[in-house]
């Protein structure tokens, strides 16, 4: 393939010399936000971002400040200005009227005082009158209650049978937001689970539970730290082999018996069998099984109960009266997050008719603010960073032919989903009283999973979206073998036509090309041309492949964002190998639309440096330690600082760019030293 061919048309969507000015100043890169002070080699991140990280100051209703909050609260304020355009509509439609009805009940804080724990007066007594444990399997599958258990489970794509849906099932139950913060025994993770011992008495005594704060709360936490004890870790939970266990419902129940799964699935909707026989299932954490059913069969009733009443509190904490509100903000935000104040009301309201209601409410964000061309641009931009890869792969010296045409042939199946569906949900079966906030709720819960549950025997919908437009976010989903854009992301400063091509390849041909190479990182690259997980790979190519990943989880394993605290390498692999992989194939991108001509000097900027500084400012951005601390356990992203700093060590590109980089740089990495992955 002529590789100069397939990238030149990413020029003409770039656009440096179009008339209007980019976003940022002076051509997409800010230099105010330079700190001169520190060298490139010893912290790019700081080097490009540092004077601006040093002032910024994060919004107290924050866990971050920085280019993603800017877009944010951009697609933010957009949805108000929808959601204000629709209160003053004369004629709604249905669906605009739910939206309508969802938001102003939400903004009701008047009528929800007034109601105070009478909207969920009800669900709380079913709960206290639960004599068995499978009352409390029952429950725990009732799906708009939102309650939580030992088991979860979700509708989704058959990893190894793309054709057809599964239900899967894994571990769940923690209150907190992973098992190592009831495990660990450092300073501030003992102080998150005192605060958390907190929280479950005050939930409690929110619902009229006696002793909530002594040994009814104490009894809620032990259950809660036995799960964790037996849960597998979260970089365990990212292997796709290991947690594909398929089984029949009856070896389901061989395999765990001390939980009624008969009755789970029943309260969930699940039949037993399908056309074809007895159901098949797909557990997750093998191995805990056995050990979460042992512990819900031998705890009372008594503690699920009470378990189940803090669940539940919690799940509608947001449209019950302020003080439970603020009690389960204080722990998840302040403890967790390390956020001092709640978002305004306002902002809350579009979430959740965001998470309630995306497409409706996405297909008006749409037709405001994402005009056919910006999509026709964006699209195009896929395709030519797709041709890039299919260039890069055809040159790679350490894949052999039988490895290299499976990996063009799975590129060449990458399906696109750009802005936004083709196909709109429908909404029309989802009931949205006027007036009735926790009903609505429900019934939004109720109306998701029926959704799902109704197509488990039917062909995989692939037109499907699992994010809303309005999502500043994208995503590679390997059972689709896709990657999907929504228009909140195809934003300045991220995806700027006005910039300098250079910025434009830095900013969002990194990221696009981030989400291609999560196809073949070390979990996506496990699933084949069709989305089956499936070895395409020859023995020796996996085991350099593999090698080379190894290198790079060792480095970040390195890394240490808090005192005390590192990242897991394992846990961070996928979006590492994909950060990597993403820039500099857009590096190359970016030197193959030059046609070889060279790229002109602007405030003395190299093309190179620029594509290398806009990368960097395109993961600007400032945590609250809490917040880090959380991702730390849990997230399989690294801290924004290393998405930069341990990336650019591994490409060649940034040390040709900026020649002053030598040994003795923090982050200066020998050439043997460096992980070549594209």
């Amino acid at each position: 393939m002529n590789r100069k061919l397939a990238i030149l048309a990413v020029v003409a969507i770039a656009g440096a010399n179009i008339a209007a000015a980019p976003q940022v100043p002076p051509w997409g890169v800010d230099l105010g936000y330079f700190d001169k002070s520190v060298k490139p080699g010893d912290d790019f991140f700081m080097y490009a971002n540092g004077s601006w990280y040093n002032k910024s100051v994060i919004p107290a209703a924050r866990s971050y400040s920085g280019v993603n909050l800017e877009l944010d609260l951009q697609n933010e304020q957009r949805l108000k200005n929808i959601v204000a355009g629709l209160e003053k509509k004369q004629n709604p439609t249905a669906e605009e009227q739910k939206l309508r009805n969802l938001y102003d009940g939400f903004e009701d804080q008047a009528a929800i005082e007034a109601q105070g724990m009478k909207p969920v007066q009800a669900d709380l007594k079913t709960i206290a009158s639960a004599k068995t444990l499978n009352d409390i399997a029952r429950l725990i599958g009732t799906p708009q209650l939102g309650l939580d258990g030992p088991f979860g489970g979700y509708i989704g794509v058959d990893q190894k049978n793309p054709n057809a849906y599964v239900l899967n099932i894994g571990q769940s139950g923690l209150g907190m937001p992973d098992r190592d913060y009831y495990l660990k025994t450092d300073k501030d993770i003992v102080a998150a689970q005192t605060a958390y011992k907190k929280f479950i008495a005050r939930m409690l005594g929110f619902a009229g539970v006696k002793d909530a704060d002594g040994s009814r709360a104490a009894a809620v936490y032990q259950l809660e730290h036995d799960m964790a004890v037996v849960s597998w870790a979260a970089d365990q939970r990212r292997d796709a082999e290991k947690t594909y266990n398929p089984m029949k419902i009856s070896e389901l129940k061989a395999f765990a018996p001390q939980y009624p799964w008969s009755v789970a699935l029943a309260a969930d909707g699940v039949s037993a069998t399908t056309s074809h026989g007895e159901r098949t299932v797909v557990i997750a954490e093998k191995s805990a099984f056995p050990k979460l059913a042992e512990i819900f069969a031998k705890t009372p009733v008594s503690v699920w109960r009470d378990y189940l009443t803090v669940r539940l509190m919690a799940s509608f904490s947001d449209v019950l009266p302020k003080a439970v509100d603020e009690a389960n903000f204080d722990f998840y935000g302040k403890v967790i997050q390390g956020k001092t104040a709640q978002l305004d009301r306002q902002t809350r309201g579009v979430h959740l008719l965001d998470g309630s209601m995306g497409e409706a409410l996405g297909k008006l964000y749409v037709a405001a603010y994402f005009p056919p061309d910006a999509k026709a641009k964006a699209d195009l931009l896929v395709h030519n960073l797709l041709k890039a890869y299919a260039a890069d792969i055809q040159t790679l010296s350490w894949m052999t032919p039988a490895t290299r045409a499976k990996a063009l042939d799975k590129l060449h199946h990458y399906m696109l989903k750009i802005g936004y569906p083709d196909h709109w949900r429908d909404y029309s079966a989802l009931e949205m009283p006027r007036g009735d906030l926790v009903q609505d709720v429900k019934n939004v819960r109720k109306f998701e999973w029926h959704r799902r549950l109704a197509r488990i025997d039917r062909p995989v919908d692939r037109t499907e979206w699992d994010m809303t437009p309005p999502t500043n976010n994208a995503y590679y989903e390997p059972t689709l073998n896709e990657i999907v854009f929504p228009a909140g992301i195809l934003q300045p400063p991220f995806f700027d036509p006005n910039a300098d091509d250079a910025v434009n390849y830095g900013e969002i041909g990194a990221t696009i090309g981030h989400e291609i190479s999560h196809g073949f990182d070390d979990q996506g690259s496990k699933y084949d041309a069709s989305g089956a997980l499936a070895n395409w790979w020859t023995p020796a190519d996996r085991k350099n492949f593999d090698a080379r990943t190894d290198a790079l989880a060792k480095q970040y394993d390195q890394y240490s964002p808090l005192p005390g605290m590192h990242i897991n390498g394992k846990l961070t692999l996928g979006e590492n190998i994909a950060d990597l992989a993403g820039l500099v194939i857009a590096y190359k991108a970016y030197h193959i639309s030059l046609g070889g001509k060279p790229a002109p000097v602007l405030n003395g900027y190299t093309g190179d440096q620029r594509f290398y500084l806009a990368y960097s400012q395109s993961w600007r951005q400032k945590d609250r330690d809490n917040s880090i601390r959380a991702a730390l356990l849990s997230d399989p992203h690294s801290p924004a600082i290393y998405r930069v700093n341990g990336v650019v060590r591994n490409d060649d590109g940034w040390y040709a760019a900026f020649p002053d980089i030598k040994p003795g740089d923090k982050f200066y990495l020998p050439p043997a030293q460096r992980v070549h992955l594209w």
